[in-house]
């Protein structure tokens, strides 16, 4: 069965990209007695390693920031303006609730002008984040003893379960967070083929910076990203513009907007699922990217890279919807492909 309270407290801890400290110390608090070793480098990347038994190596990489804001001004009314941390809809923002992250956190709400002294043309007009401020019901004199600019926002929402599903804030990237460290727990007391140094990254939602920095530094042989990709199932969306859809299974990238996985990897990951009976589908994806760039590029002459991706619906919003039973699907198949790597061919042919 699916730990939905881990999940749960996986995806509420704050962590926006370059202030992962939280995320940080739940991930090594929940795997120190899993792992051989638990090290950080420079960036904040945690790298927890299994020892395996041959010299070569497989990087796993999931994110653990997520799309946040940083505090850029405080008015004479106390009412805070922000700069994203990741891509927004901005449109998604109006009445939702913010965490501001000062000398200690305080509840926020996402302000913009009332539609009811709108002009005309602005109602018409789709919002930008500019159009937005935060108000924390507090006057400036107040505010200002507890926020100061450059201090994180993260959204608040909690994790419901919805029929066979979970909606939650930072599905992106919490779910693959959850999945590796799951995968890590179940493995522990299984011999491995390779040293598996498994990532959990820093500052992916402002341009795959911490897997960059931790693939030059590790140098792998072989390398899977998890990350959530599209589930674009929904109506007045056509067939063919759908990239995953909820339930059908975990998702093999093929490519994405700035990888293309190796092809050998596609094909290992697919016969481990067909041998493990494990649903899956595969992710061709218009645009976009995931750390897969990062592991298939910066390892030193590059590495053997594919992803794992987990179909998520609303992407980018504080309502992210995943399916169970591909989350667990997932898991199996990140499992089995640790456990079977050095039993395929990987030679061009």
């Amino acid at each position: 069965m699916l730990n939905t309270e881990l999940l749960t407290k996986v995806c509420k801890v704050p962590g926006a990209p370059g202030f992962e400290q939280r995320v940080r110390e739940l991930i090594i608090e929940e795997l120190e007695d899993y792992v051989d070793e638990i090290e950080l480098d420079p960036m904040g990347n945690v790298i927890a390693i299994r020892r395996g038994s041959s010299d070569e190596s497989i990087m796993l990489a999931s994110h653990m920031d997520e799309i946040s804001f940083v505090v850029t001004f405080i008015d004479d009314d106390g009412f805070l303006r922000i700069q994203p941390l990741g891509g927004f809809d901005p449109k998604t923002l109006t009445a939702q609730r913010v965490i501001v992250h000062g000398t200690k956190d305080i509840m926020g709400v996402m302000g913009s002008k009332p539609i009811h002294i709108m002009k005309a043309e602005e109602r018409k007009k789709m919002p930008d984040i500019t159009d937005y401020f935060i108000d924390t019901g507090l006057p400036k004199k107040e505010v200002e003893k507890i926020v100061s600019i450059g201090d994180p926002v993260t959204r608040e929402r909690e994790l419901i379960t919805m029929g066979e599903c979970v909606n939650s804030k930072s599905l992106d990237n919490r779910v693959a967070v959850f999945i590796q460290m799951e995968a890590m727990k179940e493995l522990a007391k299984k011999k491995l083929p390779m040293d598996v140094y498994a990532v959990f990254t820093v500052q992916e939602e402002v341009g795959l910076r911490g897997a960059t920095a931790a693939a030059s530094g590790i140098n792998p042989d072989f390398a899977i990203a998890l990350d959530v990709t599209l589930a674009c199932d929904v109506p007045d969306t056509a067939p063919h513009n759908h990239i995953t859809k909820l339930g059908e299974g975990t998702a093999i990238k093929v490519l994405d907007g700035r990888t293309i996985c190796d092809y050998r990897m596609v094909k290992f990951m697919k016969e481990q699922a067909k041998k493990k009976k494990i649903p899956y589908q595969l992710e061709v994806l218009p645009a976009g990217g995931t750390d897969t760039a990062a592991l298939q590029r910066d390892a030193n002459g590059g590495s053997i890279a594919g992803a794992i991706s987990i179909p998520c619906r609303y992407l980018h919003q504080s309502i992210e919807m995943c399916h169970k039973r591909d989350i667990q699907a997932s898991i199996d198949l990140l499992k089995a492909c640790l456990t079977n790597i050095t039993k395929y061919d990987w030679n061009f042919k």
